[in-house]
C-alpha cells in the first residue's frame, strides 16, 4: 500500500489514498532495541535513489545522514553492495542483502516537474524478507526537497525504533561574533541538522534565550533594545516582532510557552527581587507565582502544563524547583553535589534537563521528574542551556571553549549520552531552543 503527502507550502502535510502494492501482513516488525545499555546499530542499506540523479543524490544523503546520525543505524556502505535494483519497482532480492548482513532496506525515487518534485520510497525487512510498512510518496516544491528527505527519514526512524520522529523540526538560535567583551548577537531560525538558515534579527541590539512557541510560529526573546532587559514575541513568518513587558523599573527574561501557548512563563525583576510571573498570551494580565526573596529564574513547563520547574538559590545555592500552575509551596528536586540551572522538560513528561556545575566543570543532565535517577551527559569547561528535540530523545546544547578566544558551539547528545555530536555550523552560536514537529 502506498500513502501520498503533500507538501503544502512547505508547513503542512496532507494525506491520502494512491495506490496499492503487495504487502505482506508482519507479526512482529523488524525494530532496534533502546536501552541505556550498548546498543548495536542496525545495518541499513540505502543504496542510490532513482529518478533525476541530481537531486535524488542530494535526497539520500540528507536521509543517510539523519538516520546515521542518531548512532543507532550503520549504513552498509556502496561497494559493499551486490543486489542494487534495477528500477524503484523492481522486486527485492533479498538473499542478496542478507549476505551483506542488511537488516533493513529503503528504496526511492525522485522525479521532478517544474518546480514541483515528487519522492517515493519504501521500507523492507530484510530478514523477514517483506515490506515494513506501508510505501509513500511526498510531493513538494522543489526548494524544499530537504523537507522531503527529512520526512523520509522521519518515517523510517519511526518504523524502525517504535519512538516519534524529529528530523522535520526546526531551532531557534543566537549568532555571536565579536571579541567576548562587545558580543553583538542576532537570532536565527535553522533545520535541526544546521541548515536553511533564515534570521529573524538583526544586530542593531543585543538579544537572548529565543523560545519557539508550541505551534512553532513565534519566538520569544530577551531583548536589551530599551537598555534594559524585556520580552519581545516575532512573528516568524513576517519577521516582525512587538515588545510584551515594558517596564521601565524592572526587568524581565527567560521567557516561555505553556505547552497550549495560553500563558508565558518568565523571571522578572523588581525592587532588587527576581520572581517567576505568569502572562496570560491573549490579554497581557500578568500576575506572580513565586514571592520570594531569592534569585528564581530559568522556568520551564511541564507538558500538561500543571506544573512549572525553575531555578531557585533559596536554599543557599542554584537548586531545582516545581511549582503548580496556581502557586503554592515550591518542591525542591535537586539535592546532589553542585549548583542546578536552566532547567527544561522533556516533552514525554518523564524528565528534566538542566546544566549542574560541580568544581571547575559543567555537565547537561537529565532527571527524572521526583529528581531521582540522576544522569550526567557531559562535560566540559561550559556546557549550558539545554533544549529538547520533539520526541524527547535528544538534547541540543551551547558548549563554550576556554580561554579568551573561546566560541560558543552548539551540539546535542542523546538521553544516554553516547552520541554526542557538534552542530556543522560554520560560526559561533548559543542559547537553542528546539521546535515542534513540524506539520
Amino acid at each position: 500500500m502506498f500513502r501520498k503527502l503533500t507538501l503544502v507550502f512547505a508547513l503542512s502535510l496532507t494525506a491520502t489514498p494512491l495506490a496499492s502494492l503487495p504487502a505482506l501482513a508482519q507479526d512482529g516488525p523488524l525494530r532496534i532495541e533502546i536501552t541505556d545499555g550498548i546498543v548495536e546499530p542496525m545495518s541499513i542499506a540505502i543504496p542510490e535513489f532513482f529518478g533525476d540523479a541530481e537531486i535524488a543524490g542530494k535526497v539520500r544523503d540528507v536521509v543517510a545522514a539523519d538516520l546515521t546520525g542518531t548512532g543507532l543505524f550503520r549504513e552498509i556502505p556502496a561497494e559493499a553492495q551486490i543486489a542494487r535494483p534495477g528500477s524503484f519497482a523492481s522486486a527485492v532480492a533479498y538473499e542478496d542483502w542478507r549476505a551483506v548482513n542488511a537488516q533493513a532496506l529503503v528504496t526511492a525515487e525522485v522525479t521532478g516537474a517544474g518546480d514541483e518534485i515528487s519522492v517515493k520510497f519504501r521500507l523492507f525487512d530484510v530478514f523477514a524478507g517483506q515490506p515494513q510498512g506501508d510505501g509513500m510518496q511526498f510531493d513538494a516544491r522543489a526548494v524544499d526537497w530537504r523537507r522531503a528527505a527529512h520526512k523520509i527519514a522521519d518515517q523510517i526512524y519511526s518504523r524502525l525504533t517504535g519512538e516519534a520522529p524529529y528530523f522535520d523540526s526546526r531551532v531557534a538560535f543566537v549568532q555571536e561574533t565579536g571579541p567576548k567583551d562587545a558580543r553583538i548577537k542576532r537570532i536565527g531560525v535553522m533545520d535541526y541538522d544546521g541548515a536553511n538558515i533564515l534570521w529573524m534579527t538583526d544586530s542593531s541590539s543585543l538579544v537572548l534565550a529565543p523560545q519557539f512557541s508550541p505551534d512553532g510560529k513565534s519566538i520569544l526573546f530577551t531583548s536589551f533594545d530599551s537598555g534594559f532587559p524585556q520580552i519581545r514575541v516575532l512573528d516568524v513568518a513576517s519577521v516582525t516582532s512587538r515588545p510584551l513587558t515594558q517596564g521601565g523599573d524592572s526587568m524581565a527574561f527567560s521567557p516561555r510557552y505553556s505547552p497550549d501557548g495560553r500563558w508565558i512563563v518568565y523571571s522578572l525583576e523588581k525592587g532588587g527581587n527576581t520572581d517567576i510571573w505568569l502572562m496570560d498570551s491573549a490579554t497581557g494580565a500578568q500576575r506572580p507565582l513565586t514571592t520570594s526573596p531569592s534569585i528564581e529564574t530559568s522556568p520551564s513547563f511541564s507538558p500538561d502544563g500543571k506544573r512549572i520547574v525553575f531555578e531557585s538559590d533559596r536554599s543557599g545555592t542554584p537548586q531545582l524547583y516545581i511549582i503548580g500552575l496556581n502557586g503554592g509551596e515550591p518542591e525542591r528536586i535537586s539535592f546532589g553535589e553542585g549548583r542546578y540551572g536552566a532547567p527544561a522538560w522533556s516533552p514525554k513528561g518523564d524528565m528534566i534537563a538542566f546544566t549542574k556545575q560541580l568544581g571547575d566543570k559543567f555537565h547537561i543532565g537529565v532527571m527524572r521528574t521526583d529528581g531521582s535517577s540522576e544522569k550526567i551527559l557531559t562535560e566540559s569547561f561550559l556546557d549550558e542551556g539545554p533544549t529538547w528535540a520533539p520526541n524527547g530523545r535528544v538534547v541540543m546544547f551551547t558548549r563554550v571553549a576556554p580561554g579568551g578566544t573561546g566560541q560558543p558551539r552548539l551540539h546535542s547528545v542523546d538521553i544516554t549520552g553516547r552520541n554526542m555530536r557538534p552542530l556543522d555550523l560554520d560560526f559561533a552560536a548559543s542559547d537553542p531552543s528546539w521546535g515542534p514537529l513540524m506539520p
